[in-house]
């Protein structure tokens, strides 16, 4: 029997199949699934190199069809400075998880940057308080933008303060996203002055030094810690982490990777003191903000699940819409 081949799909591809709004609903109901138990534990394996590293981030869900994904990921934050190239690079493998057949090869930027976007986003709608509207993003880079795409879905935004180490840098993302989202964006250079100002605030950097501190924080405050992806990397003080309430995407993800990591080396908390993981939350088996006075964090390492249904998301509209290229692996 002749293999109906495997498509290909660049990043222009997957940016065209894939919308924000579409991709929030794929990450919470991969989410929910997990937290209901319906779907098992992804793996995760890390390789450290010089200047960077690699994960591998795998698992299945049962979608319309069971699909297994496997995404390969490089992560070297100087690439823009040495090579100009992005700081993150890789693909993903989608295969059909009842016979093993690949289904797909695919550009992974496109998909990481949304689907990391798309859970604090989800994050967001449970444990925020649902009427903010100014938020802070620390860090205006790439992901920076997709943060702020993906909560101005599931909050009534109007304000946001833009804080990078680089003043160029913030100034330009004020600029683009003011004009993009229609919201009033201010470049700002005092992190610790923007963030008692906001309802929610995101850190989402490359930094090895905590950068947001409990005086930092107003009550109420939302925040979402997505730029520690390994051990070395760190942006919220261990002391925030430890007098509020904590949920992660994974538990022993975040407590190998995650600013948890860093709370749990400092002696300030164990594992079991997290509140929960976000999706026993998003299934109902645990509750989320419970108080408009309660400092609620999120604690987002990258849940392979997430790159699974996103993923699966792509492959589908690429399939209706004739899109990508197919290649047959076993000619």
């Amino acid at each position: 029997m002749k293999s109906p081949g495997t498509l290909l799909l660049r990043r222009d591809d997957v940016a065209r199949l894939l919308s924000m709004e579409d991709c929030i609903a794929a990450v919470e109901q991969a989410f929910r699934l997990y937290g209901e138990g319906k779907a098992a534990p992804p793996g995760v394996l890390g390789v450290n190199v010089e200047g960077g590293g690699f994960h591998i981030k795998a698992g299945v869900l049962a979608l319309r069809q069971s699909y297994f994904a496997a995404k390969v990921n490089a992560n070297f934050p100087d690439n823009r400075k040495r090579f100009d190239l992005p700081t993150i690079q890789g693909v993903i493998v989608l295969c059909d998880a009842t016979n093993g057949r690949p289904l797909a090869v695919m550009d992974s930027m496109e998909i990481t940057a949304q689907r990391t976007g798309a859970a604090t986003a989800v994050a967001a709608k449970y444990l925020a308080r649902q009427n903010s509207t100014v938020v802070t993003i620390c860090g205006c880079g790439s992901q920076g933008r997709y943060q702020l795409r993906a909560l101005a879905q599931v909050l009534p935004l109007s304000k946001v303060y833009a804080c990078d180490i680089s003043s160029d840098q913030a100034k330009q993302f004020a600029s683009e996203m003011s004009r993009e989202l229609g919201l009033q964006v201010v470049a700002v250079a005092d992190l610790g002055s923007a963030a008692r100002q906001s309802d929610v605030c995101v850190t989402c950097t490359t930094s090895r030094q905590p950068l947001l501190a409990p005086d930092h924080v107003s009550p109420g405050t939302f925040i979402a810690a997505v730029g520690a992806d390994n051990p070395e990397k760190q942006e919220l003080y261990p002391a925030l982490m430890a007098n509020n309430k904590v949920v992660a995407d994974m538990v022993e993800q975040c407590a190998a990777i995650g600013d948890l990591h860093h709370a749990i080396t400092a002696g300030l908390m164990t594992k079991a003191a997290v509140h929960a993981e976000l999706g026993e939350v998003v299934a109902g088996k645990k509750t989320g903000r419970t108080s408009d006075q309660e400092i609620v964090i999120f604690d987002s390492t990258g849940m392979a699940l997430q790159d699974v249904a996103t993923a699966a998301v792509v492959y589908e509209k690429a399939t209706r819409t004739g899109c990508g290229v197919t290649l047959d692996f076993a000619a």
